[in-house]
């Protein structure tokens, strides 16, 4: 692997300098300032359209009493949405030489996403998969040209790394056709399948030589992605609460809701980045479980916008479904978000039972608090709420002891 600081590394050059084509070689891991770039930021708005398509059609779905298949419609189009995001982004990790070509290719990947979004209402409404499956085929074709390119750039263990990348995910996409054409009850089963094969090919390329991935890079990008998920939250959240108050005149019934959707929000950004996980992601096991591990924290921080928007309909009546469950819609996804982050990061800083604690406690609470009517989603806040003050207090009297810098955080 060459420095970060020859022109080999695909480092940024100044832009007098700069060839509209060049080699598509690794960067250095320990390359200074790798910051997200400007098209990186774009992709993520583009990526953000397609979860709020599926985002809609699990509150359709929900609302009408259709829960079970709502979510595993939401499951699979979330997992195609996720997994095109994840791959782009490591593959910019320790790829992007930011020429004319890979701007291109990058600009394709984001037609896919809005043509998966485009087809996202017929899979749930009609299980029409055609668009979704014609989306996801563009950007994972766009990708296999990306590590072709790398391929031909490269020698030894890394060109076939490259290569592997480029037929293991070519050969999934065969797999994936059967969507359009196998029977209806037999498509989940296809997809678990597909998808895990689909997580099987970066441990397979990668088993005899690692990508220079850059992880400050990658922490801020899943940081970034984290944070254009939950505005979108408060996007979806916001429009149901306004369309409750102008159609309904429901201002004091859409008020607790409101209120503590966005206690739950601003918790859910708070205990995401209260410690700084970079300086952990050492190695690929640990970068795999930890990548992988996200497909829950943005499906259910995404879910949490959409069990608002399904407490406010049932609210003032456009809902057919109970409270309970409505309640639910919104406590599950936050509870499972809670335990999914204190999951990932928990193994990076233990500093004491009554710490750790603080964050299952809260997610159990949370499951509780379904159970309380019109109050839930409000209460449900609350203890989110709770959770970051019980935190943020028990680090600092730590800190005060000498046993540990506000770094080390329960909540991680």
């Amino acid at each position: 692997m060459t420095s970060s600081s020859t022109p080999a590394s695909g480092s940024p050059r100044p832009p007098g300098h700069r060839r509209p084509l060049r080699r598509l070689t690794a960067r250095g891991r320990g390359e200074e300032h790798r910051v997200a770039t400007p098209l990186e930021l774009f992709f993520d708005l583009c990526f953000v359209v397609a979860i709020a398509q599926a985002g809609i059609q699990l509150v359709h779905a929900v609302a009408e009493s259709h829960a079970g298949q709502g979510i595993l419609d939401y499951a699979m189009v979330f997992f195609a949405i996720w997994w095109a995001w994840m791959n782009f982004t490591w593959f910019a990790s320790a790829y992007d030489n930011d020429d004319v070509l890979y701007r291109v290719v990058t600009l394709i990947q984001i037609a896919g996403v809005l043509v998966l979004a485009a087809g996202v209402s017929r899979a749930f409404e009609d299980h029409e998969y055609l668009a979704v499956v014609l989306g996801y085929v563009i950007m994972r074709l766009a990708l296999v040209g990306q590590w072709l390119r790398v391929a031909r750039s490269s020698r030894g263990p890394e060109r076939r790394m490259a290569l592997r990348y480029a037929g293991g995910v070519l050969l999934c996409q065969i797999g994936w056709l059967g969507l359009l054409v196998l029977p209806e009850d037999a498509r989940p089963w296809l997809f678990l399948v597909m998808a895990i094969l689909e997580m099987c090919v970066p441990p397979y390329a990668e088993r005899n030589h690692p990508t220079s991935w850059h992880p400050h890079h990658i922490a801020e990008r899943y940081g970034l992605f984290t944070i254009i998920v939950l505005g979108e939250t408060i996007a979806a959240a916001t429009v149901a609460v306004k369309t409750g108050i102008d159609e309904n005149d429901a201002l004091g019934d859409v008020v607790p809701i409101a209120a503590g959707g966005l206690l739950i929000i601003f918790a859910a950004w708070w205990i995401y980045f209260v410690v700084p996980i970079h300086g952990h992601l050492r190695s690929n096991r640990q970068a795999f479980l930890w990548g992988y591990g996200h497909y829950v924290v943005f499906a259910s921080a995404a879910a949490i916008g959409a069990g608002l928007e399904v407490a406010v309909e049932q609210t003032v009546g456009k809902a057919h479904i109970s409270t309970l469950a409505a309640s639910a819609a919104v406590t599950l996804p936050t509870a499972l978000y809670l335990l999914t982050v204190w999951v990932l990061h928990s193994r990076y800083f233990k500093v004491g039972i009554s710490q750790q604690l603080v964050l299952p406690t809260a997610a159990l609470l949370v499951i509780c608090c379904t159970f309380l009517g019109d109050w839930a989603v409000l209460v449900a806040g609350v203890v989110t709420a709770l959770a970051v003050v019980t935190g943020e207090t028990l680090t600092a009297r730590r800190a005060a002891r000498g046993y540990g810098t506000t770094a080390e955080s329960p909540l991680a």
